[in-house]
This record gives structure tokens, sequence and C-alpha cells, in this order.
């Protein structure tokens, strides 16, 4: 391909793009956000699909965030490329957040006090992804849990954000293009008197 690197990257660096995109958060944040406001859909349908993103990302299912959003977008009417994107929510500065939140809330909702609460610190000094599903659960079912009330609480925050920028942007778009037309349409009436003259004639009739 034209502008294929000639060099490919290694793992290294892969990874810390990851964590630090080259053109850092911002420009990434930026570019994510416009993004979703040129989608060309209600305000209503993108926020849905955002929202259904955001909940995905608190969810502790890593490498399945993308599809539990698209089907859970597809459910309530959102827009699926919104869905996408809004799991962008859940990323390698927010995880440890997100994941220290939803075992604390999960294990207060399922063992009430501390003291009752499973101690996952050993199994994790031991290597996480070395571990069985049945080793894990005790630290995946808390997550699990607590996710669904801060993923339900992220996805209305984002909702009412994402629908009243969409709304407002459209509405600043539909207003340009229409100044737009008005300036071109008075440019060729200025050009061309011949259309000034049948323009009063339709208006006549």
């Amino acid at each position: 391909m034209l502008f294929k690197r000639r060099k490919k990257p290694s793992h290294m660096e892969r990874l810390r793009v990851a964590v630090w995109p080259r053109h850092s958060w911002v420009r990434s944040t930026k570019y994510f956000s416009k993004r979703v406001l040129r989608l060309s859909a209600s305000p209503h349908v993108v926020a849905l699909g955002f929202a259904a993103g955001a909940f995905a990302s608190f969810t502790p299912c890593l490498g399945f965030h993308f599809v539990i959003a698209a089907a859970i977008s597809f459910a309530i009417g959102g827009n699926i490329i919104a869905s996408a994107i809004g799991t962008a929510v859940g990323n390698p500065l927010t995880f440890p957040f997100i994941w220290a939140s939803t075992y604390k809330l999960g294990t207060w909702i399922l063992y009430g006090t501390p003291t009752h609460t499973p101690h996952p610190k050993g199994m994790l000094a031991h290597g996480f992804w070395e571990q069985s599903l049945e080793a894990l659960w005790p630290l995946i079912k808390p997550m699990l849990v607590g996710s669904i009330p801060l993923g339900i609480l992220a996805a209305f925050v984002c909702y009412i954000i994402v629908r009243i920028s969409v709304a407002g942007y459209q509405k600043t778009r539909r207003h340009r293009l229409q100044i737009k037309h008005k300036a071109l349409a008075l440019t060729s009436l200025k050009s061309n008197p011949l259309n000034a003259i049948k323009s009063e004639q339709d208006h006549t009739h």
C-alpha cells in the first residue's frame, strides 16, 4: 500500500500507543467527539447508541464490549456506530477506576460488610491471566454485579450529554446550510439578471 509503514511497530510500541496515543488523549477525544456529532441519525438514536457503549464499558467482559454494546444498542433502537464509539468510555485511563468502583460496589451488594468479602489479592499475585474462570469468579462476580448500577448511571449521564451536543450540532449545521444556500441563490441571481426576472414571475403566478 502507498501509505503503509516501512517498519512494522513492535509489541511494546503498540502497547504504548494503546495506553497513550501518539497524538495524546485530548486529540483522540476530539476525534471521537466529531465522529459522534457527525453521525447521520437523530440525537435520540445517537445518544442511545453511545449510552449502550458506555454501559458495556463498565462490564468486566474485556474483549466483548463492542459485541455487548452493539446488542444493547440494537435492542433499544440506538445507533450501532455510536455504540462502538461509546465503548471508548472504558480506556486504559478509566479502567482502574471502573474496575475498583464496580468491585467495591458489587461486594457491598453481595456480601454487605467487608469482613465477608472474598480476597482476590492472593490469586492476582500468582498471575491474573493464568487463573481459570472458576478461580477468577470471586473477582468477576462482584465486578459484574457492581457494573450494572454504575453502568446505568454512566449511560444516563452520557445519554443526556450526547443528545444535547448532537442536537446543538445538527441545529447549527442546518442553520449554516440555509445561509449557504441563500448566499448561493443570491449570487446566482446577481450573475444572471434573467434568473431574477424569472423568479419574480414565478412569485407573481
